[in-house]
This record gives C-alpha cells, sequence and structure tokens, in this order.
C-alpha cells in the first residue's frame, strides 16, 4: 500500500518506448504523477498519455470488476463467481475442439503482457490444446518492421539504442511523424539538433507534419513514388 509521501518508481504502459515515471499520494489520498528525472529513457518528460495515465487506470466508471455472463446473446448479463465462469469458458473451448479439432480455436495475447504471461499462454495453447494458433499485438504491430530488419540486416531485432540518438549528426525519417507518435524521443531529437546546430534532420513524406516543419529537408513525395527513391538511395 502506498504511503503519503512515499514515490514509487515505474515505467509507463502505455506504449514500447518505456518511460520512468514516479508515483506518490498526498495526504488528501491524491494520486499523483510524474515523469522519472533519472530515467534514461524520458529524462523527467512524458506525453499527455503518460501524465495522465493515474487517470485512465484508477477510472473503474466503465470496467467489469468480476466476471459477467449471459445466459443468451439477448438476455442481460449477470453476476457469476471465477469459477463459473471458468468452467463455462472451458466448456466452450472443449466442445469445439471435440467437434472440430484443436486448430478450430485460436488466442489473440495483449501486448502488455509479461514474458511470464507469455510463456503460460504458449504452454495452454501449443502444449496442451495442440494448436499453432496464437499471435499477439506485440508480434503484428512490428510485423512490417521485422520483414525490413530481416531481409537489411538478416536479423529480427531492433539495431539501436535511444542513447544512440545523442551520438547522431544525421536523421532520417521516411513516413512516419514523431513530433506527435513520439514525442519523447523527438524531443531528444529536437534537444540534440538545437544543442549540435551541424546536425540534420531530413523527413520523407508526402504529408506536410509537424515533424516536416523541423526538417532541415522535407521530400514530399508523391504516395507511392517511395520505392523508388529508397531504391535509388541503395545505389548510391
Amino acid at each position: 500500500m502506498l504511503k503519503s509521501k512515499e514515490k514509487i518508481k515505474t515505467t509507463c504502459s502505455y506504449c514500447g518506448v518505456g518511460c520512468g515515471i514516479e508515483v506518490s499520494i498526498d495526504k488528501k489520498g491524491q494520486l499523483n504523477l510524474e515523469g522519472d528525472k533519472d530515467h534514461p529513457v524520458n529524462r523527467g518528460m512524458l506525453c499527455s498519455k503518460g501524465m495522465n495515465l493515474h487517470y485512465t487506470s484508477m477510472d473503474r466508471s466503465d470496467r467489469l470488476l468480476y466476471p459477467e455472463m449471459r445466459g443468451a446473446k439477448s438476455h442481460p448479463r449477470q453476476r457469476v463467481t471465477w469459477d463459473q465462469a471458468f468452467q463455462r469458458a472451458a466448456a466452450v473451448f472443449k466442445t469445439l475442439i471435440d467437434q472440430h479439432g484443436p486448430d478450430s480455436v485460436g488466442f489473440y495475447v495483449s501486448g502488455q503482457c509479461l514474458t511470464e504471461e507469455y510463456y503460460l499462454v504458449n504452454k495452454l495453447t501449443k502444449g496442451f490444446i495442440g494448436t499453432n494458433n496464437i499471435d499477439t499485438n506485440s508480434r503484428l504491430c512490428m510485423s512490417s518492421a521485422v520483414v525490413g530488419y530481416k531481409q537489411a540486416l538478416g536479423d529480427d531485432a531492433v539495431p539501436i539504442s535511444y542513447a544512440d540518438i545523442e551520438l547522431a549528426d544525421c536523421f532520417l525519417i521516411a513516413g512516419a511523424n514523431p513530433a506527435w507518435c513520439h514525442p519523447i524521443l523527438f524531443r531528444r531529437i529536437e534537444k540534440h539538433k538545437q544543442q549540435n546546430p551541424n546536425t540534420k534532420l531530413i523527413v520523407i513524406d508526402p504529408r506536410v507534419t509537424d515533424t516536416c516543419g523541423q526538417a532541415d529537408l522535407h521530400l514530399q513525395l508523391l504516395p507511392g513514388t517511395d520505392e523508388a527513391l529508397q531504391q535509388a538511395n541503395a545505389r548510391i
């Protein structure tokens, strides 16, 4: 239980950037949140989602707080015990598997799971049920990037670290608007560029975005012509 004036350091779970946050509670029981100034990723900065994390996490007005089920689609939800909910779910899965085989069911797992949770659900799906039908948002949201990594570098791992931002003298951003979509990392690029005026920012995008407004060179291509540009770059 968090005590008054006590601070807990953790990370924001809204996206994969991994910003550090400090959570505290005041004498009135009010939960407060701020960026962790010692964290190597965000260095005390937070985007609008991170700044409001405690409000969205604590708001239970539209959340189920206990298991509920319907007898039929037209019936209202009724509160049930955890045992009843698990038994019903297991019975439905068993019926489908008995009638149509293990590949008639599948799992789509959240990108917010811990490593241990991924391991457990994979053991359940592949080891116990016997199907390979499992996928996660954490894989699908990176699928195009993974293909690019494997074709270009031979491995599906992100090849850089955030610390490289302060070491770079040129940034190439293609088809993205990190000023909005990755504001914490883009603030670091902005700061690095201010402290090192010779650092160049090149943006390839048919749109005119806030990121383009910071660019030394904006290549405003016609949609669909980016492949020709990238092939030309590869030949240089």
